[in-house]
Parts: structure tokens; sequence; C-alpha cells
């Protein structure tokens, strides 16, 4: 009994000394884990805490489930990252600027890209592989190319390093004879190979693709929409007739177009764009621009007819049939994984990452409900066998389905993980659904949960994901048309995006470059193109700006 009551009363003294004293001197010492805030300063502080637990718990399950994300309705910019980042596709690079493309984000690419690399292949191109370092005299030939790409070229001047003092340094006795561009793109160089593989009109058409990684030197980067280093496809190719290039520059825009749309569900606007906003030695930039969510455009794949600007500089000629010299005529094409950052913000919600069905690396996560062969053999042989069952018949129907049979993890958690990370479709089944012959499909989209027999499974799950491919472009091809608004004063553009009321603002336009910069210095809109089925009706029509007769119908937007 004494022992016990001398416990007790150890635990008293030690509760009261853990207790914060009434005695100043007390408090003072018990102070040391806030040293910059008073006792008043901390219950605020305290309070507003509270108040941010008890705003969460009201915002529902699914915000709960990812509470580290932010709502796009109050921070966009810090909800796109924040769904990346939870998604898994991204990671910080030691190098300011650039990204490492996690395995989730690269099979997201990986998928876009054979989508896209057998259309490429279709129209006749070939992939093909040029050198990352290009000499600084390439550049220097195609003068309106080295404007457009001077301030964000990274420049290799050794090829060597050395120690000394301070640590490595470039070897002053390395020094490169001619400084080497590290690619912002590939023009340069491979119209170099051109000329060497050109000769005659048997030579022609010549189309050549590649898959490779660029360097422009961004200031202002964000993942996937603007980095120092990307990713890309960019294509190229040399004709014997004007005609025959813009034909080939328009086909690869009408394949972008097709892909973007029926791929990745986001809905695009094909134009050309105006004279200052084309690509660097471009006779002609075609484009297509999507909307996103908080009304500003991104620029998703370009298309350019180069005219013979090219050819000229690099001295590219060839026989033609009647024997004489001509220059050849050119195209460049590209897409980067800039268009994965307009899936992201295309589709995804508060909750995380949402994927169309034919982009996604697995369209149907299966979570087998177990307790392992150890505590339940029988239970888990029966689940698992019903499991290999419907993979089967799924990969047959050529459905991705990712069994997560992961012992270390409970079944919430790999819930949380897939709807975070996008996965269209969710099965569950336990002992008592296999039991009955059913399991529990869960959808993305909305988390409505349906009870399937496992015999309707696999055509049940393929009916579903092509709905949810349909109406995910559905939704944001409506979204394109509700934002897509006609203007007819300068002074109502202005307002509308002062308001942040932002979209595609569609006016008639009469082309003029100095208006057109005085526009996009006054409210920071540009023209994202003259769209490609909308230059029809013009006649009689003043343009918004100048009151001048309209050359073309435009579309303005801010842009990321």
């Amino acid at each position: 009994m004494r022992r016990a009551v001398v416990t007790m009363l150890s635990l008293r003294a030690a509760r009261a000394f853990l207790r914060p004293a009434v005695r100043a001197p007390l408090r003072r010492s018990v102070q040391v884990w806030s040293a910059t805030e008073s006792p008043q300063q901390q219950k605020p502080k305290k309070k507003k805490q509270q108040q941010k637990k008890q705003q969460k718990v009201q915002k529902g399950a699914a915000t709960q489930a990812s509470d580290s994300i932010c709502s796009a309705s109050e921070d966009f910019s810090q909800w796109y990252s924040d769904v990346i980042r939870q998604a898994d596709m991204v990671d910080s690079s030691p190098v300011k600027g650039c990204m490492v493309i996690k395995p989730w984000g690269m099979a997201v690419w990986d998928g876009l890209k054979d989508s896209l690399d057998k259309k490429i292949k279709k129209s006749g191109a070939q992939n093909a592989y040029f050198p990352l370092l290009i000499p600084r005299s390439f550049l220097s030939k195609e003068a309106e190319h080295v404007d457009g790409f001077a301030k964000e070229c990274a420049v290799v001047t050794h090829h060597r390093l050395k120690g000394d003092e301070n640590g490595l340094i470039p070897d002053p006795d390395a020094e490169l004879d001619e400084p080497l561009i590290i690619r912002p793109t590939s023009e340069t160089i491979i119209w170099h190979m051109f000329q060497k593989w050109i000769s005659s009109h048997r030579d022609l058409p010549l189309k050549i693709n590649q898959w490779a990684n660029v360097v422009r030197w961004e200031m202002r980067t964000r993942p996937f929409l603007r980095s120092s280093e990307f990713l890309w496809q960019e294509g190229h190719t040399a004709h014997a007739t004007s005609a025959e290039a813009i034909a080939t520059a328009e086909e690869m825009l009408d394949v972008y177009a097709d892909v973007v749309e029926n791929v990745l569900a986001v809905p695009v606007v094909k134009g050309k764009k105006s004279a200052i906003e084309r690509f660097a030695g471009a006779d002609e930039t075609y484009t297509i621009e999507a909307l996103m969510p908080n009304g500003w455009a991104l620029q998703s794949g370009t298309s350019h007819f180069l005219g013979q600007n090219f050819a000229r500089a690099f001295d590219v000629y060839y026989q033609n049939k009647e024997a004489k010299r001509d220059l050849v005529w050119a195209t460049s094409w590209g897409v980067s994984t800039r268009l994965l950052g307009a899936l992201v913000m295309t589709h995804s919600d508060d909750a995380g990452l949402v994927l169309p069905p034919r982009i996604a690396p697995v369209q149907v996560a299966l979570v087998p409900i177990v307790k392992g062969a150890e505590k339940d053999p029988e239970g888990t042989q029966t689940v698992m066998s019903l499991v290999d069952k419907v993979v089967d018949e799924c990969e047959a129907l050529g459905l991705r389905v990712k069994v997560d049979d992961r012992e270390n993890m409970r079944p919430g958690a790999k819930y949380f993980e897939w709807e975070r990370k996008g996965a269209p479709l969710r099965l569950e089944v336990g002992p008592r659904d296999a039991a009955s012959n059913v399991m529990v499909v869960a959808s993305r989209l909305g988390g409505e949960k349906q009870t399937i027999a496992v015999d309707e499974v696999p055509s049940y799950l393929k009916q579903r994901l092509d709905e949810m491919q349909a109406k995910l472009f559905a939704d944001a091809s409506q979204r394109l048309s509700d934002r897509t608004i006609d203007i007819d004063t300068y002074e109502d553009m202005k307002t509308r995006i002062a308001n942040e009321d932002l979209g595609f603002f569609r006016v008639y336009w009469k082309a003029d470059d100095a208006n057109e910069k005085a526009i996009k210095e006054d409210c920071a809109a540009t023209i994202r193109c003259y769209p490609l089925d909308a230059q029809g009706d013009l006649e009689g029509k003043t343009c918004f700006y100048s009151g001048e007769p309209a050359t073309h119908v435009a579309l303005f937007a801010r842009a990321f």
C-alpha cells in the first residue's frame, strides 16, 4: 500500500512539474520552446489552428483525404503544384528550373509518346537522333532564328575541368575552338545534315522526327508548363514545292489536335499565329490552343511552314525533274511535356489528379482485401483466384489493370493513393464479395460505387472507361464553349481581364504589330491564334481596337 501511495505521489509530482506553473520564474523556464512569442500571441495561434482543422472537417471526406492539396478556386497555381506533387509525377531538381520526372509522370508521357509516334510514322516520317551540342556558328546562319533563341541558350565553352584551391574550375587550356550551344531546338543541325543528304528530287520529300530533350534557359519555371529542360518531339521535313510543305504542316497540326483531343480529352482550337507570335524563322506558324479551367490559354503544339529560309541559310538545293537547281521547302513541328500540364489542369480536382482512361498508365486499380496466406489461407486463396480470373479477362479486352497486393498498406491507404494518382476505376474484392461472386467498382469521377457480378466485371469496366473518356472531353469542351466570349470593344476585354473574368476573347482584328504589342503591355493579353474555321466572316467588320477594316478573327487571352 505504501509503495502504491508513493507511486501515486510521484505521478502527481511529475504532473505538477510538467504543468506550467503560476509563478513567473517557472513560467519563463518552461517557455523555451517558443522564445519569440508571448503567451498572449500563442493562444490566438492555437485558436487559428483549431479553426483551420474544423474547416478541413467541414469540407467533406474527399477533401480530407487530400488535405494537402490547395483548392483550385483559392489558388490555382498552388493547386496545380499540389496535384502533380501528390500524384508523384515530378520532384524538384538540384538544378534550378529543371524537374525530375518520376515513374508515374514518365508513364503518362510514354503513353502520349506511343500514341503520337504511331501517327507520326504513319505520316511517312522516320525517327532519328541528332547531337545535343550545336556549334554556335550554326545558329548565326538564320538571322531570325538566332534572335528568337539567343537569350535562352546555354553555352559550353570548355571540354575539361581541373582542380585548384577553390575546387573545380574550367581548365584554361581546354577552351573549345568554338562554343557549343546545348540544343534549344534542332533546325540548324538537322539542316546541316539535310544539305549532305539531299541532292535530287528523288531524295524528296525527306521527313525526319526526333524524340529528345532541349534546354531553353527560363527565368520563371513551373513543372511541365515551363522548365529550363524539357522533353519533346520535333519533326523536320524537306519538300520540292511550297504546296507540299504547307500540306505537311497542316497535316501535322491535325495529327496533334487528334491526339490531344482523343487521347488526352483536351479540346483545342486550331489556328495560325500572328506575325509577331510566329516561330523564329517561320513564314507561317500553325497552333493548337487549349483553355484551362482558370481561363488562361495554353499553347499546346505548333507546326511551322519555314518556306525556304533554312534551305537558303544551309545551301540545301536539289536538282528538279527539269535538271534545274532549286532550294527545297521546309516544315518543322513539335509538342512537349507541356501537354502533361494541360492534361493535369484540364481534368483534375481538389482530390488530386484525374486521368482520362486512354492515357492512364493504370486504368483499373484492383485492391484485394485479404488477411494473407498465414492468417486466412482459404479466404485469401479464394479472393486471389477470382482476381487472377478477372485480370486475365480484362487484359484480353485490352484494359490496363494493376493488382495492388502490397501487404504493408491498408486498403484505405491504397484507395487514397490511387485516387490522387488519377486511376479512372478501382476494383475492390474481399472474402465476402468472393463468396457472393461480386466485386465493387469505384469511379474516380464522383466516387460512386457499384457492386457488379464477377462475370460482368470486364465488360462493365470497358463500358465505364469509354463513358468516362467521353464525359471528360464533353465537360472540357463545354467549358471551352462557355468561356469563348465575343468582344466588341477593347474596353470590354480590358475590364474582363482586370476582373479576372478570363477566357478566349473572340474579336474582329486589323493585323498591326504595334497595336498588338500595345495591348500586351496594357493588359497582358496576347493573340493566341487566328482560328482556321472562323476567317470567312470579315466582310464589313471593323477592328475592335483600331476601328479599321478587320483582316482577321482573332482569339485574345492571358496565357501561360
